[in-house]
């Protein structure tokens, strides 16, 4: 019996840790215009706050914040990016650092690099926040994401 509850509190902590939550903020930045926001420790030291974007298909982080990634010896890809503009952008790729989602060590995340000044330009007529970046749904389905409204929790699989 001693045995079973072992194995047992083993497995719950095995599978409970496999999983972190991550608080949301809910932001109105219109009337009935939400987005949702979560907050990281850069590289660099300095808070860094992601839009949780499920509509792109890649993250996105701020190329004028280049102390925390390196770029891609890739040259450039197209991102499609309905909603910034008609046409897709041309833009680098870059690996950030390790940085801290949460309580989850981030390790080489790929994103796309594009300067998110008109972005952080809309966010400043509603809030005082700046954003670093969107995490994607590369991210999010990796990490088989859920979001939890009413809790205001992001759920990620480590």
């Amino acid at each position: 019996m001693e045995r079973l509850f072992y194995e047992a509190a083993v497995f719950f902590i095995y599978f409970w840790k496999m999983k972190i939550t991550v608080p949301l903020q809910i932001i109105e930045l219109e009337d009935d215009n939400y987005h949702l926001v979560i907050s990281s420790v850069l590289p660099d030291g300095n808070q860094g706050l992601w839009v949780v974007d499920t509509g792109a298909s890649k993250t996105v982080f701020d190329k004028t914040l280049s102390e925390n990634f390196s770029t891609d010896n890739q040259g450039t890809e197209e991102v499609h990016t309905a909603g910034i503009g008609e046409n897709p952008i041309e833009t680098e790729t870059g690996r950030l650092q390790s940085f801290l989602l949460g309580k989850m060590k981030v390790e080489n995340l790929r994103v796309a690099l594009l300067d998110l000044s008109h972005i952080n330009t809309f966010y400043s007529k509603a809030t005082n926040l700046k954003i670093c970046g969107l995490i994607g749904s590369d991210f999010l389905l990796k990490h088989q994401a859920t979001i939890d409204y009413k809790k205001k929790l992001l759920r990620l699989k480590l």
